[in-house]
């Protein structure tokens, strides 16, 4: 019994040994200093770690400058556009004011109304023409089904015929697209 008695002795020391031996280092073998290189470690990491923020958070500063300047280089590319195709059209209409420059000093000393007439219908002609090159086209709605996604009512009136009603019966104002684009309805008087 008693060699029972230090068999679990030695078992106890092993196991108390162990777990001494893993908080307080208490084998021979091993250096005295092994909880330091522990700590130099997690120090090192450390470093590593703060590098590498320091690094994340330069390339963040570097794309958030390279975003605001791409937002202003936009905006500016996008107010020189909108300048440039107002330009062009204007630039192709100053044809058509020098031709009502020269249709107005005619009127002042022509005598003869036809041919005034001629020449504003020429001139009228030619605006026409420089504006459907420019992608304008008049929309067509005289005798067309009423659409609110092309027309303004201005009025209701009594159809004249049972199938004009629901049709546009008259134009005040001409509706137009720009290159397939409404840029204004067509005011119109409705039949009902």
């Amino acid at each position: 019994m008693d060699q029972q008695e230090l068999h679990k002795n030695e078992e106890m020391t092993d196991n108390t040994a162990g777990l001494t031996g893993d908080v307080l280092n208490a084998d021979d073998s091993v250096a005295g200093t092994s909880h330091l290189n522990e700590a130099v470690a997690t120090e090192n990491e450390m470093e590593k770690l703060q590098a590498e923020l320091a690094e994340q958070k330069d390339k963040y500063l570097r794309l958030f400058a390279e975003f605001d300047n791409f937002k202003r280089r936009t905006a500016k590319e996008r107010i020189e556009l909108m300048q440039t195709a107002g330009r062009e059209v204007i630039t192709s209409l100053l044809d058509v004011l020098d031709d009502c420059e020269r249709a107005e000093k005619t009127m002042e000393t022509s005598q003869d109304a036809a041919i005034v007439k001629e020449g504003v219908t020429l001139v009228f002609a030619k605006l026409r023409s420089t504006l459907e090159q420019k992608g304008l086209k008049p929309m067509e709605s005289v005798g067309a089904a009423f659409d609110p996604d092309l027309h303004e009512a201005i009025t209701e009136i009594p159809a004249p015929t049972t199938e004009l009603q629901g049709k546009v019966i008259d134009q005040v104002q001409k509706g137009y697209y720009l290159n397939d684009k409404i840029i204004r309805f067509a005011k119109v008087v409705v039949g009902k």
